[in-house]
C-alpha cells in the first residue's frame, strides 16, 4: 500500500492537521481519537477485539449483558473529566445513576458491612463510628484531597519531558497545592502511623481491600497523594456513576464522535509493530485478521493506548504474549522477525523490565434470578477472598450487581460480576491451567454464597475469565489490567510520562498518570491532545 494514503485508498483531506494513529481501542485511545478528530485530525483507530472499548467493552450471553472489566465511572459531574471531554466533542453524557453507597466493605468475620456513602456527612459518621479516633487521618486526607483535587483540575502535566509540559506544570501549582509538598514521599502506611494508627488491624485491612481497587497495592506501598484522591472521588459533590445499559455505551458515543468527525475505527485489526527511523515514528505494521492481508500504513504521529510493557513489545516487533495454545489463547503470528529495540528505549526498557510484576484478573460472570439477590443489596460490595492459589493471593473479591431496569438483565433476573487481581505468573505457568480456574471458580462461588442465594437452580449463565483470557480479548501483555501499581516510584511526578523517547510516538492509558479507571486515562488522553496540538504550533 501506498505511504501517502490512508488505509484502503482514501486521500487524506487537505485540511488536515495530519494524519494520527491511534493504536488500541480502549477508552483512553478512543478518548484521544474523538478529541483529535474533532480538532481537525485525520485519525485512524486500530483495534484486534470484535467490540471497541477495552477493557471497559462488555459482552453478551442469553440475554444479559456483562462489563467485561470496569463496571463504574467517575468524572460525569459538571466539571468533570468526561463532562468537559463530552462538552468539547458535543456529544451528550450517557444516562447514570450515582452509586450510593460507592462500595459496601465487608471485613472478614463480620456480617454488617461499612458503606461509603456518597454524602460527606453520612460518610463521616460512619467512619467515625467504624473507626473511634480515626478522624485526624480522614481530615488529612480530605485536605490532601481537596488540594490535588484543584491541582488536577488546572491540567499539570505530569510527568514533565520538555519546556511546555514543565510550564503547563509551573501554572498549575498555587499556593494551596503546597500543603501536599511534605507528603510527596509518604504513603498510606506512613499516614497511618503519623496519626497514631499504624496498630489500627481493623482500619488497615479496610484500607487495604479499598486500595487495591484502586492501586493494586496496600497501604505500605499506596502512595499516600494517590489514595487521597482514590478514596476521596466517590464522595459528592464528585462522586461514581453506574451507567445504564452498559459500560459499552461509554465507547460506543466516543466511536460515533469519531466517525462523525471524519476519523475511522477498524476493529479485528492487529498492529504487529511500530516502525521507527531516524529516532522518530513513522508508521505502523497492520493485520487485518479477517483477510490475513498485512501492510504499513505510514502516519505523522502515533498515539498507542497500550501498556508500557506492550509498548517496547511494539517497538520490537515483538509478539505481545506467550499464549498457551489452549481454547482460550491463540499465540499471536507476526509477518516480520524481531527488529532491534530503538536506541532511544533501551533505558525505557530497562525501568519496564524492573517493575513489581502487574497484576490480573480472576473474573466470575453470573446471569441470576433476582431470588438470588438479598433485598436492598448494594450496587457494589468487597469481600476478603483469601483463596491460595500457586502462589498464594489473599486478596478481595469486588463485586458489581445490577438494578431492575438497567439494561443488563432480562426482566426478573440480574448479574453478578466478582473480580479480584491475581498474580498472572500462576495462570501462564500453571501445568494444569483448567484445574486452577476451576477451583478459584469454585471458591469465589463459595465466598459470594455467604451473600447471595446461589444455587443450581438460581443461576441461570455462568462464566469465568483470567489472565489468559484477558491478554487474548485485550492484548495487554500477560492479561495484565490496572495500569502499573501506584506506588511512590510510579505515581504522579515519578511515573511514565505520556510522551516516550521517540518523537511523535504518545503513550495514553493506565500506565500513565493519572492512572487507572475511565476518568484517570481520559485524562491522560487530554494530556496528549494538548501535547500533540502545541508541537504543531512550534
Amino acid at each position: 500500500m501506498r505511504g501517502d494514503r490512508t488505509p484502503f485508498g482514501k486521500p487524506s483531506p487537505p485540511d488536515s492537521k495530519g494524519r494520527v494513529t491511534v493504536i488500541g481501542g480502549g477508552i483512553g485511545g478512543l478518548t484521544a481519537a474523538a478529541l483529535l478528530a474533532r480538532r481537525g485530525y485525520k485519525v485512524l483507530v486500530l483495534d484486534q477485539a470484535i467490540v471497541p472499548g477495552g477493557c471497559a467493552s462488555t459482552f453478551k450471553r442469553k440475554g444479559f449483558t456483562f462489563d467485561v472489566g470496569a463496571t463504574q465511572v467517575a468524572g460525569l459531574e459538571p466539571g468533570g473529566i468526561h463532562h468537559r471531554i463530552f462538552s468539547e466533542l458535543d456529544i451528550e453524557l450517557p444516562a447514570a445513576t450515582p452509586c450510593d453507597p460507592a462500595c459496601a466493605v465487608f471485613l472478614p468475620g463480620e456480617t454488617a458491612p461499612i458503606s461509603v456513602w456518597r454524602d460527606p456527612q453520612k460518610w463521616q459518621e460512619e467512619r467515625q463510628r467504624q473507626f473511634p479516633g480515626s478522624e485526624p487521618f480522614w481530615q488529612l486526607l480530605s485536605a490532601l484531597f481537596k488540594a490535588s483535587w484543584n491541582f488536577q483540575g488546572r491540567d499539570p502535566v505530569l510527568p514533565p519531558r520538555n519546556f511546555w509540559d514543565f510550564w503547563q506544570l509551573i501554572q498549575a501549582v498555587r499556593p494551596d497545592t503546597l500543603i501536599t509538598l511534605p507528603f510527596t514521599f509518604m504513603t498510606v502506611g506512613d499516614a497511618l502511623r503519623l496519626c497514631g494508627l499504624g496498630d489500627n488491624l481493623r482500619l488497615k485491612t479496610f484500607l487495604d481491600l479499598q486500595l487495591k481497587l484502586y492501586s493494586q497495592v496496600d497501604t505500605e506501598e499506596t502512595a499516600l497523594l494517590y489514595a487521597a484522591t482514590a478514596l476521596g472521588v466517590s464522595q459528592e459533590p464528585q462522586g461514581l456513576y453506574h451507567l445504564e445499559g452498559s459500560m459499552q455505551v461509554l465507547s460506543d458515543r466516543l466511536v460515533e464522535a469519531i466517525e462523525r468527525d471524519g476519523g475511522q475505527v477498524l476493529l479485528r485489526h492487529t498492529v504487529e509493530s511500530i516502525v521507527t527511523a531516524n529516532g522518530k515514528a513513522t508508521g505502523t505494521v497492520i493485520r487485518n485478521q479477517k483477510t490475513g492481508e498485512v501492510w504499513t500504513e505510514t502516519a505523522d504521529r502515533i498515539v498507542a493506548n497500550v501498556t508500557a510493557q506492550n509498548l517496547v513489545k511494539l517497538l520490537s516487533g515483538e509478539p505481545i504474549a506467550e499464549n498457551s495454545t489452549d481454547n482460550l489463547s491463540v499465540k499471536p503470528e507476526t509477518s516480520e522477525t524481531t527488529n532491534p529495540l530503538p536506541n532511544q528505549m533501551a533505558g525505557y526498557k530497562y525501568r519496564v523490565d524492573k517493575l513489581p510484576p502487574a497484576s490480573g484478573a480472576f473474573v466470575i460472570y453470573l446471569g441470576v434470578h433476582e431470588s438470588a439477590i438479598p433485598a436492598n443489596c448494594p450496587p457494589h460490595l468487597q469481600f476478603l477472598y483469601d483463596y491460595e492459589g500457586e502462589i498464594g493471593e489473599n486478596n478481595s473479591l469486588f463485586v458489581s450487581v445490577s438494578h431492575p431496569g438497567d439494561g443488563r438483565a432480562p426482566k426478573g433476573m440480574a448479574t453478578i460480576i466478582a473480580s479480584s487481581f491475581t498474580d498472572t505468573r500462576m495462570w501462564w505457568n500453571s501445568v494444569d491451567y483448567e484445574g486452577l480456574k476451576q477451583k478459584y471458580t469454585v471458591g469465589a462461588i463459595a465466598r459470594l454464597s455467604e451473600y447471595f442465594n446461589l444455587t443450581p437452580e438460581s443461576i441461570v449463565h455462568q462464566e469465568a475469565a483470567t489472565p489468559r483470557t484477558f491478554a487474548r480479548y485485550t492484548a495487554r501483555d500477560r492479561g495484565v489490567v490496572g495500569g502499573i501499581g501506584q506506588r511512590i516510584p510510579t505515581f504522579g511526578p515519578f511515573g511514565f510520562a505520556n510522551r516516550t523517547p521517540i518523537k511523535n510516538l504518545w503513550l495514553v492509558g493506565d500506565s500513565t498518570h493519572p492512572g487507572e479507571g475511565t476518568a484517570g486515562v481520559s485524562y491522560s488522553a487530554l494530556t496528549v491532545v494538548r501535547q500533540m496540538e502545541a508541537a504543531s504550533k512550534i
